[in-house]
């Protein structure tokens, strides 16, 4: 296969990746064929696939625009993925043009064009870095030059908690942002789960060609992505299905009925 100019050289075209698929599943341009071919099989699998990523999509433009609201100028966006329309920079910097973002992902390809699409941006930078070692990523200059954390500051981990196991202590790593943070600053998290009895055999089947061709996943139901939350004050309406999250209108809520398998909320630091 040929490989693009985009694609730094030392990317294995082969070899799907999760920023990649989903870059595929919001429309985006920057996935190789393999990435494409894992992409349709799932939504072969699971029709509503597509649909279920773009409510991840969604659910940040709406928590953004919540933190803004709430005075929040400054946010460090964990397991960013690939740049498409409604990046956290353009809508913060709409509001207010000195918001400051910053990036962090580990996928290279993810990286190159957060770099490319932030140049000459001075209030937006990104780091290649694991968000699972959350000293290095708040060690780092990028980080550091760049956000306060004398202020508050909006944590973002949108569609990225599902792929850290139990043995890797989300919880711990969590922490490890929240421990630095000042009171007032927030958390968002969207995470793929349902309740065990509403698993259907074509999500069975999704998952399990997902697993085998790109990484492991660790769903969790709704009382489990609540207890990510440690250390944070839940603001209303608390856990709930990715489409009911503060709608902004009757559009927003298509899919909103119990089984959607997603969960997302915002907790504040107190």
């Amino acid at each position: 296969m040929e490989r693009p100019h985009w694609a730094p050289g030392d990317i294995d075209l082969e070899r799907p990746s999760v920023a990649r698929v989903y870059d595929y599943w919001l429309g985006g341009a920057h996935n190789f064929a393999a990435d494409r071919a894992v992409a349709q099989q799932a939504m072969e699998k699971m029709p509503d696939l597509r649909g279920i990523v773009l409510n991840h999509r969604a659910f940040l433009g709406r928590a953004v625009r919540y933190l803004l609201g709430r005075g929040v100028r400054q946010f460090l966006d964990l397991g960013s993925g690939i740049p498409t329309v409604g990046n956290v920079h353009e809508i913060a910097q709409s509001v207010d043009p000195a918001a400051k973002v910053v990036y962090v992902d580990i996928d290279a390809v993810a990286v190159a064009h957060s770099r490319s699409l932030l140049d000459g941006n001075k209030q937006a930078s990104v780091l290649h870095a694991d968000i699972r070692d959350p000293a290095a990523v708040l060690a780092s200059v990028e980080v550091n030059d760049l956000l306060d954390f004398e202020e508050p500051i909006g944590v973002l981990m949108i569609a990225l908690l599902h792929f850290v196991s139990d043995q890797e202590k989300p919880l711990d790593i969590i922490g490890g942002y929240r421990d630095r943070l000042a009171p007032g600053s927030f958390l968002a998290i969207s995470h793929a789960g349902y309740e065990a009895e509403e698993e259907t055999d074509e999500w069975r089947e999704a998952r399990r060609l997902y697993e085998r061709s790109v990484t492991n996943t660790t769903l969790r139901n709704e009382v489990e992505v609540a207890r990510l939350f440690d250390g944070f004050e839940l603001v209303e309406p608390g856990v709930v299905r990715l489409p009911a999250w503060r709608p902004q209108s009757p559009d927003d809520l298509d899919g909103a009925e119990r089984s959607f398998p997603g969960f997302c909320a915002v907790g504040r630091k107190v």
